[in-house]
C-alpha cells in the first residue's frame, strides 16, 4: 500500500430514477436563463428530453437543442457544435446522452470562453491550455458505461486514433444519474458500455496509479456489474440491473478519474478510430488479450478481482487464479455475444503495424500500466485478437 496518495470528488452528483426536479432546482437556484441541451439525434427521437424540455420551457427560460452529436465525434463535428455555442449568450450546458454527448458537452461548454478550436487544446498535438471552468455543466448520462459524467477527459476520433483533452475544467459543475434513461438501451449498447465500465474498474484497480480509495471504488464496480451485467443484457426489462449498471459505471468512473486506464484503451483508441468503433466495442474485443499479456505484472490484483467475480478458489495457485480470471474476461465477452475477435470489424493482418505505432503514441495510457508494453508486447496483443488466440 503506498504511503501517500491524492484523491478528487468535486463534483454533485444526483443518482436514482425521476431526477428531473433536481435539475430544475439547479436551474432555478442558480438563476440560469439562456440554457443549451446538447444530445444526439436518438436521444432526442426517443423522446428522452422531452419531460426536460417540457420543465425548462414551463420555468420560462430560454432553450436550445443541439443535436448533431455522431457517435465517436472527430474534432470537425466537435468544432461546429462549439462555434454554435459561441454565437449565443448561454448561461449553462446541459449534456444528455452516451459519451459522445457528454464529451462534446463539457468541451464546448469550457472552450465557450476560450479562444482558439478544439484542435489547439488536443493532448497530442495541441499548443492551448486551458484557464477557466467556461460555461456551468449538467451531464445526464443515458447508457451504463461511459464514465464520461465524472472524469475530466474528453475523447475525439482524429481519424487514425483518437486524441483526447484533459483538464480539471472539463470536470462537471452538477451530475444526474437516472437509471430509467438506460431502460429502453437496445441488448448490444447495454453490453458493449458495461464492459467499457468493467474495464474502466479493472483497469484503474491495476493502474500503476491506483490507490486505497479507487481499489474499493473498483472492486465495487467490478463486483456489481459481473454480478448484473448479463441480466441486464438478457432481460432488458429488469429494472435493478438497470440500476446496479449505472451505480457500477458511475463508481468505476469516479475511479478511473482519480487512478487513471491504462494499456486496454492506448490500444483501444487507434482501433476505435481507424475502423470506426465504438469505444465500448473496441475495449470490449481488447479487455481479455490485453490481460493475457500483463497478468503477470498484477498477479495480486488479479486474485482480488477473481474474488469478486466469484471465481476464487483457495486450492489453486496465486498464478492460476490470475490466468482463470483473464479466461472469465473472454467467456464473459463470448456470452454477450460481442466478437471476440478484430476479423469481426475488418481488421487484416495488414493493419496491425499501423494500429501499433499508433497506441505506442498513447504514452499517457502506457504508463500506467503494472507492465511496461513495449512495441513487440503490443504488436503481439494486437496479433492474438485478430486471431482470436488467447494464449498466456
Amino acid at each position: 500500500m503506498k504511503n501517500s496518495f491524492s484523491f478528487i470528488s468535486p463534483i454533485e452528483i444526483h443518482f436514482g430514477e425521476g431526477l428531473l426536479n433536481e435539475l430544475i432546482s439547479i436551474l432555478t437556484a442558480e438563476k440560469f436563463q439562456n440554457v443549451c441541451l446538447i444530445c444526439d439525434p436518438i436521444v432526442l427521437k426517443l423522446g428522452l428530453v422531452n419531460d426536460l424540455k417540457k420543465a425548462i420551457l414551463e420555468k420560462g427560460l430560454n432553450l436550445k437543442i443541439l443535436d448533431e452529436v455522431e457517435p465517436e465525434p472527430t474534432v470537425e463535428v466537435a468544432q461546429k457544435l462549439l462555434d454554435e455555442v459561441r454565437k449565443q449568450a448561454f448561461d449553462i450546458v446541459i449534456g444528455v446522452g452516451g459519451g459522445s454527448a457528454l464529451d462534446i458537452s463539457k468541451t464546448v461548454a469550457v472552450l465557450a470562453t476560450h479562444d482558439g478550436g478544439i484542435s489547439d487544446y488536443l493532448n497530442l498535438t495541441g499548443t492551448k491550455k486551458l484557464s477557466n471552468k467556461g460555461l456551468t455543466k449538467v451531464l445526464i448520462p443515458t447508457t451504463a458505461g461511459t464514465g464520461a459524467e465524472v472524469t475530466d477527459i474528453a475523447v475525439f476520433n482524429t481519424g487514425s486514433s483518437k486524441d483526447v483533452i484533459t483538464n480539471k475544467y472539463l470536470l462537471s459543475d452538477y451530475v444526474i444519474v437516472d437509471p430509467s434513461l438506460t431502460y429502453s438501451l437496445p441488448k448490444s449498447v447495454t453490453a458493449a458500455s458495461a464492459v467499457d465500465a468493467f474495464t474502466h474498474a479493472i483497469e484503474s484497480f491495476t493502474s500503476k496509479s491506483s490507490n486505497p480509495f479507487t481499489d474499493t471504488l473498483s472492486k465495487q464496480s467490478m463486483e456489481r456489474i459481473f454480478k448484473w451485467i448479463r441480466v441486464a443484457v438478457w432481460d432488458g426489462d429488469h429494472q435493478e440491473a438497470r440500476r446496479q449498471l449505472s451505480l457500477g459505471s458511475l463508481e468505476a468512473g469516479i475511479s478511473f478519474y482519480n487512478a487513471g486506464v491504462a494499456g486496454v484503451h492506448a490500444l483501444a483508441y487507434p482501433l476505435g478510430g481507424q475502423f470506426k468503433l465504438s469505444h465500448g466495442e473496441s475495449n470490449a474485443v481488447l479487455l481479455p488479450y490485453v490481460y493475457a499479456k500483463i497478468w503477470p505484472s498484477c498477479i495480486d490484483k488479479l486474485v482480488e478481482v477473481s474474488k469478486v467475480i466469484g471465481v476464487f478458489n483457495e486450492n489453486h495457485s496465486n498464478r492460476d487464479l490470475a490466468r482463470k480470471v483473464v479466461t472469465e474476461l473472454f467467456n464473459l465477452i463470448e456470452d454477450l455475444e460481442l466478437p471476440t475477435s478484430l476479423a469481426n470489424y475488418g481488421v487484416t493482418e495488414n493493419d496491425v503495424d499501423s494500429l501499433t505505432d499508433n497506441a505506442m503514441k498513447q504514452v499517457r495510457l502506457l504508463g500506467r500500466s503494472p507492465m511496461n508494453l513495449s512495441r513487440q508486447a503490443i504488436h503481439e496483443i494486437y496479433s492474438n485478437a485478430l486471431k482470436g488466440n488467447l494464449t498466456f
